[in-house]
């Protein structure tokens, strides 16, 4: 069996910016952080799950995006620091959220310091945006990241996959089909076209036409900040779409405690059984507990959830 962990959101604590860098979006951002966010979003609980993370010592990890805030230069050199904590970016696939975009910034000062972790099979750290979609192969699993951050106005969170990613992923995910691979995608904005006006992703219906084209086994996603299972049509029946609740939200928060999905993925007859444990902060900050699991089975024929 192949274990994969995925966290979203971890919102890495915000440092204290100087008065130039507060320009256009990132004013509101930072005083809705300090006013709002701060304590929603704990260094301690993220701490705790990335703890149990290691303990439980997956084939992979997947993050979903949004590790900083308002994509503050500190911000992005702190992330950078954390990751390498976390692990080596040959075990960990991080793709971006709307907040790793929040305005534009140059490459080399922002998500580049993290190329390492988004570059696909074989490429060098990733030097753009035209990287995405990138695959990573990790036994029987085909890790297909896509991005769907783009600098958007005050107020705004919603996301953009485009035509030419979307065009680009359909082709990868037919190929890897025929690979006979489970096909896991990884988009920080979930997929769906029943999302807030202002949070969802702007081409949600072009996205899911592809994947009726060509399917995949599994799509997660963060931006919610909740656990939540949703499924959207693929060519031989429904595909299920994954999120995960914040990895630092605090004990009591509106999203409720922390939490991370542990993905046990395996062949079973003509297709894959992915069984997703959902592991929940403890209320002590110790390591995480349990919090339920849900199973999704396929084959040739038949898709359903159980």
């Amino acid at each position: 069996m192949f274990t994969l962990a995925h966290l979203s959101d971890p919102h890495l604590p915000m440092p204290q910016a100087r008065v130039g860098q507060l320009l256009g979006k990132r004013v509101t951002g930072y005083v809705n952080w300090w006013r709002n966010r701060a304590d929603l979003h704990r260094p301690e609980a993220l701490a705790g799950l990335v703890a149990d993370i290691k303990t439980q010592k997956p084939d992979h990890i997947a993050l979903t995006g949004d590790l900083v805030n308002i994509s503050l230069p500190d911000e992005f050199a702190r992330a950078s620091a954390w990751l390498s904590e976390f692990g080596k970016p040959e075990d960990i696939t991080v793709i971006p959220g709307n907040h790793d975009v929040y305005v534009a910034t140059k490459w080399g000062e922002g998500l580049g310091l993290w190329g390492a972790y988004m570059a696909g099979d074989g490429k060098p750290p990733a030097a753009d945006f035209a990287i995405f979609p990138t695959v990573r192969r990790r036994g029987p699993v085909a890790l297909v990241g896509l991005n769907s951050g783009v600098p958007k106005p005050p107020l705004f969170a919603t996301g953009t996959l485009g035509e030419q990613q979307i065009a680009e992923t359909e082709k990868l995910l037919a190929e890897l089909g025929r690979e006979g691979l489970c096909r896991v995608v990884l988009i920080h904005h979930p997929p769906l076209t029943t999302e807030k006006h202002f949070k969802r992703l702007t081409d949600a219906a072009a996205f899911q036409a592809m994947i009726r084209r060509v399917g995949c086994e599994i799509v997660l996603h963060g931006h919610n900040h909740r656990s939540e299972v949703a499924q959207i049509a693929g060519p031989i029946g429904s595909i299920p779409v994954v999120g995960v609740t914040s990895a630092s939200a605090a004990p009591g928060s509106k999203y409720g405690r922390a939490r991370y999905h542990l993905l046990g993925i395996e062949r079973e007859g003509a297709g894959w059984r992915i069984a997703v444990d959902i592991r929940a902060l403890k209320a002590d900050g110790s390591g995480c507990e349990p919090d339920g699991r849900i199973v999704f089975r396929s084959d040739a024929t038949v898709r359903m959830v159980a």
